[in-house]
């Protein structure tokens, strides 16, 4: 009987399709690693250089919002064009910023609002490649695949979380930052000659269509194709009560993210900080792996429904009163869970919409997954600051609510672990409420 592996070999060879999409996926995953390199460069430059928390918000709200802004245009772009040659516009677009910062850098000329600019500059294209690329993924993959390809997918973000950090501050050391932006720029020329080199098939439109409502073929107004996604989930209650559910989870792992380093240095150091981030892309890269190998739950609504709730779990454990290890076991199994339910949700559409419209209907999901980074960047500082940590380091509260103290302590950083405890319940009970509702429940069977 053949391995596991064998059979995995065999079906790539006897589709070629599929090994274009893993000749593309190996391009992609060596240039997000090499973004992944330059994020942590350049952040670290950022930082030497000002030793402001507030450039740092400002970067990522400049990688934020131009993916906000142009989503819908990414997505009429996506369907309207060869997604090939989309992918590779965008990948040479954002190689062309980095290449800029390093020359400047390398002449002595790099200011903080150059970054700015050029970071603005790579995020628009940024924007238009994952539509192109997560509708391309379903021209080149059988769907009974969906699964696996999208764990694999993941395996880049987990790597670039894990490992390019400890590469990058090697190479600084031996190459400088100058020659790590460079490496960068590699990566993207890679990627694009990878991209030129391969076909993709035309897409099809097998996939079922809305009824009495909009049609999946191309309207003739830019305005009218470029709202197309949203009439399109519109029409279909299962996929717009899932897109909601997701949206309050992106929202409040948004939410963990501006708040995981204020809860780690609430009662330990930078060491302790290197440590629990090492530990945290572990569980994403690990999970990757295994969602690649397993490819999720059937039906594939429990792999998001149900590793949401497992997160929340992990929250709840993650605030805590303060101790290394449930932080650390904590961390590692929401992050372990990212793959599953990324992977478990992006097979759903993927095996739900038909191809020629799926840059469209994909655009429509990325704008408002992405819209959730700015309310939660601008939501959770205050509510930490202004409400949960004065309340926990109120001797108030130790007094007349024993429990609570009890269940996360008392004192600076406190707060921020109730808010962690708080939105692992508010994850429980949404999961619940999301199994509870018949047309995410069913997405599957009526979407």
């Amino acid at each position: 009987m053949q391995s596991s592996l064998s059979r995995r070999i065999s079906h790539i060879r006897d589709h070629p399709a599929l090994r274009v999409f893993m000749l593309v996926w190996f391009s992609q995953l060596v240039s997000v690693f090499g973004s992944g390199l330059t994020s942590f460069t350049l952040g670290l430059w950022v930082y030497q250089q000002t030793g402001s928390v507030t450039a740092f918000s400002l970067m990522a709200l400049a990688a934020t919002l131009p993916r906000i802004l142009l989503s819908p245009l990414a997505g009429v772009v996506a369907d309207r064009f060869d997604r090939r040659l989309v992918m590779a516009v965008s990948d040479a677009g954002a190689g062309l910023s980095t290449l800029v910062v390093a020359l400047l850098m390398a002449t002595g000329r790099l200011e903080i609002w150059h970054l700015y600019v050029a970071t603005l500059w790579s995020a628009a294209f940024s924007s238009f490649q994952w539509p192109a690329y997560s509708a391309a993924t379903v021209q080149l993959v059988p769907k009974e695949q969906l699964g696996r390809v999208n764990g694999l997918v993941s395996i880049g973000r987990g790597a670039s979380e894990v490992l390019a950090p400890a590469l990058a501050g090697l190479l600084i050391g031996v190459i400088g930052v100058v020659g790590v932006i460079l490496i960068d720029v590699v990566t993207f020329l890679f990627a694009v000659a990878v991209l030129l080199m391969v076909r993709f098939p035309r897409p099809t439109t097998d996939g079922p269509e809305p009824t009495g409502t909009v049609q999946a073929s191309k309207p003739n107004s830019l305005l009218q194709d470029a709202t197309f996604g949203w009439r399109y989930v519109l029409s279909r209650p299962g996929l717009l009560w899932l897109l909601v559910f997701v949206a309050i989870f992106n929202l409040v792992w948004s939410m963990v993210g501006a708040l995981a380093t204020p809860l780690v240095l609430g009662f330990a150091g930078a060491a302790e900080l290197g440590l629990f981030i090492t530990i945290a892309g572990s569980g994403m890269l690990i999970g990757s792996l295994v969602m690649s190998a397993w490819g999720g739950p059937k039906p594939r609504i429990l792999g998001v429904i149900g590793f949401e709730l497992l997160s929340g779990l992990c929250f709840i454990l993650m605030g805590m009163e303060p101790a290394l290890w449930r932080l650390g076991l904590g961390a590692f199994g929401a992050h372990f869970t990212i793959a599953v339910i990324e992977g478990s949700n992006k097979s759903i559409w993927q095996s739900k919409i038909p191809e020629d419209i799926q840059g469209r209907v994909f655009a429509a999901w990325q704008m408002i997954s992405l819209s959730m980074a700015p309310i939660a960047l601008l939501s959770a500082g205050p509510l930490a600051d202004r409400v949960f940590e004065p309340l926990m380091r109120s001797a108030s509260t130790v007094q007349n609510l024993p429990v609570l103290s009890t269940l996360v302590g008392a004192g600076p950083g406190r707060g921020v672990g109730l808010m962690f405890v708080l939105m692992g319940v508010i994850k429980i009970i949404v999961s619940i409420a999301g199994w509870m509702n018949r047309h995410v429940r069913d997405v599957e069977r009526s979407a």
